[in-house]
């Protein structure tokens, strides 16, 4: 471990862009004076000066985040590809290259990473759910494989990268990992914070605390009152039938939700710590040391991740891990969470991570008053953050409405909210909220009435699989929504119906595909409108997880069911919302007969013709496979619902 902190430690990452305009994002070790070259080397070279086109925000007493945010001035071609240097001034006013901060972010052979800006959305990479210490390899590094074999064909690369929720695990985090946050923290002075409600009074007790490793439940406050918040929130409740939760080390102070960004997104910060195990119990011990090696090898892949999103521009959503498991799952999950301000200090504490590493560079015009709170807050100190101005940019940002946003384009891209614009349940606070109040849903078929074709983002899956569904409405019934997630477009019913009559409106004559994750398996159905003339046309192409899986045993029993109780002839096909449509599963290649769900981590891959339309469905499994899921021979004869 070097003493000399390097100067970039994570990215740059492509956000958004268009042949105009570039968003870039990094984190650094201090402000850092840029500049961008496009095609440098050739003769046609355009160099930039990036004085005036970025901001920078401080996180600690050396850690900086960047946001490049360039309008050119003459439009960029397309569907070629652009190499580019972002060249950094050294402190002895040096300009040192990207290829020697960064050689790692260089395809082979290539003398600097490149991008391409698409003329349309011809075709999407997409996935979910990237946990560091799953087993399973990573599906992004599967992802750069497959582009490093795309170099010479820069009219393949898909158009966006698109990361449809749970691209960190803030509530279920390993020892090794934790540990190194820790590390990564002190390494930069990340801020601290006053932790009001809690046992321990600030972030630095809690890092020292002997319950901060696989204990973090038991640092609320012990008192009646928190036994429902306990349980709803730390993964207290068992769940039998899908998994067991696992939140003993949950991240809880902004720092530590920020270092985790660094460490799951770059080799360098890697480089700049030696964590080792804290003192544990014999049992907790042997966990640390089985998750050291899944972690290992996680890191491991960083440098071909970091290429990946340093070539691919990438798109980014929350879901729940992104926060805290079952995130506004219900009314009653609302009221225990939000109503204690330890739990809502960290709920906070992760949105304000999102915005400043995820959705910053999705919108940055449309966030722009969020950052500059923000700002505030983290230029107020070289220590500790205002406790009071901390808490209201939190309590700005969990009312804030508008973390959905559209890219234009051929198709138009619509990513959806589904966390934070719930629909209630008005029969039972324990009952699960719709994905999106009705307003929300009103939003997106006003957005979809003018569209011929587009792509919608879905976190959760639109229509997910009917055995799965009914297993959670009868927990729902049981009073137990938590012990199952139950957390889909039809379990509640007001959203349900809403959206089925979106589909079915007069209106919405078009090519629609909707992308989705959160399962952590992988499947692909289309669907049409029955009985009903100029329907759209609908795909709901599901692919989890980049790192993570469904229980083997436990996924194959419920396809093999769910093809049994809801085949063609089933009456328990008209006790569902769902019975006004038609849905087809395509049955995906390299799979047992019948089988429907596929089951490995990987990363999606959709090639849509010029009318919005999927030509090419496959997952890029980490095996090296490809797993395609062809059309059905005959939607009729096919017909699932």
């Amino acid at each position: 471990m070097s003493d000399t902190l390097p100067d970039v430690l994570v990215g740059p990452l492509l956000r958004r862009i268009s042949p105009t305009r570039l968003v870039m994002w990094l984190v650094a070790t201090r402000p850092l004076i840029m500049s961008l070259v496009l095609n440098p080397g050739a003769s046609n070279e355009q160099r930039f000066s990036l004085s005036g086109h970025h901001q920078c925000l401080p996180i600690g007493r050396r850690g900086f985040i960047h946001l490049i945010d360039l309008r050119l001035p003459q439009a960029l071609p397309v569907d070629e590809r652009i190499e580019y240097d972002l060249r950094v001034q050294t402190t002895q006013g040096e300009w040192q290259p990207l290829p020697e901060w960064a050689p790692w972010l260089c395809y082979e052979e290539a003398r600097f990473p490149a991008f391409v800006v698409a003329s349309r959305h011809h075709r999407l990479m997409h996935g979910s759910c990237r946990k560091p210490h799953h087993t399973s390899a990573d599906g992004l590094v599967r992802a750069d494989s497959w582009l490093a074999e795309q170099q010479a064909t820069p009219e393949e690369w898909p158009a966006w990268l698109l990361m449809t929720g749970d691209q960190v695990y803030v509530d279920d985090v390993a020892g090794p990992m934790l540990r190194a946050v820790h590390a990564l923290i002190e390494r930069l002075g990340l801020f601290d914070e006053r932790l009001e409600g809690a046992t321990v009074d600030d972030s630095q007790t809690l890092y020292i605390s002997p319950q901060s490793y696989y204990q973090r439940e038991s640092l609320l406050p012990d008192v009646t009152s928190n036994v429902a918040l306990r349980e709803r929130f730390f993964g207290g409740v068992k769940k039998p039938v899908f998994t067991s939760a696992n939140a003993s080390n949950h991240l809880m102070t902004l720092a530590e939700m920020l270092a985790m960004y660094c460490l799951v997104w770059s080799p360098v910060p890697w480089q700049i710590i030696a964590p080792v195990m804290p003192a544990l119990s014999r049992e907790n011990a042997d966990i640390y040391r089985q998750e050291q090696s899944a972690i290992d090898d996680f890191v491991a892949g960083l440098p071909q991740c970091a290429r990946l999103m340093a070539s691919l521009p990438s798109l980014m959503i929350f879901d729940d891990h992104d926060v805290t498991d079952d995130w506004n799952l219900t009314a009653d999950w609302e009221r225990c969470a939000y109503g204690h301000p330890f739990s809502k200090r960290i709920i906070g504490n992760a949105v304000i991570a999102y915005l400043l590493c995820q959705g910053w560079g999705n919108a940055p015009d449309k966030l722009d008053p969020l950052i500059e709170q923000a700002a505030e807050l983290l230029g107020q100190t070289t220590t500790m953050l205002p406790a009071d101005q901390q808490d209201a940019l939190i309590e700005r940002l969990l009312r804030f409405q508008g973390w959905e946003f559209h890219v234009p384009g051929t198709p138009t891209l619509i990513v959806l909210d589904t966390r934070t614009r719930r629909w209630r349940s008005e029969r039972s606070p324990k009952r699960p909220s719709g994905l999106m109040d009705w307003e929300a849903l009103m939003e997106m078929q006003q957005a979809l009435l003018g569209c011929k074709s587009a792509v919608i983002i879905s976190p959760a899956p639109m229509f997910g699989v009917k055995l799965i569904e009914g297993v959670q409405k009868l927990f729902t019934l049981m009073g137990k929504p938590l012990v199952v997630d139950a957390e889909n477009w039809m379990a509640h019913r007001g959203a349900a119906n809403t959206l089925l009559q979106i589909w079915r409106h007069s209106k919405t004559p078009g090519n629609y595909v909707i992308l989705s994750g959160d399962v952590h398996y992988s499947f692909a159905y289309d669907i049409i409108v029955r009985r009903q003339e100029r329907a759209p046309h609908l795909w709901q192409i599901t692919s989890s997880g980049i790192k993570n899986t469904f229980p083997v045993q436990l996924l194959n029993t419920f396809d093999r069911l769910n093809r049994w109780l809801y085949a063609p002839w089933s009456p328990l096909n008209w006790f569902t919302k769902r019975r006004k449509l038609g849905i087809y599963p395509r049955d995906p290649s390299r799979a047992s007969a019948g089988e429907r769900l596929w089951n490995a981590s990987g990363i999606g891959l959709v090639t849509l013709d010029e009318q919005g339309r999927p030509v090419d469905i496959r997952q890029l499994d980490v095996s090296g496979d490809d797993i395609v899921f062809p059309p059905p021979a005959d939607l009729h004869e096919k017909s699932h619902d």
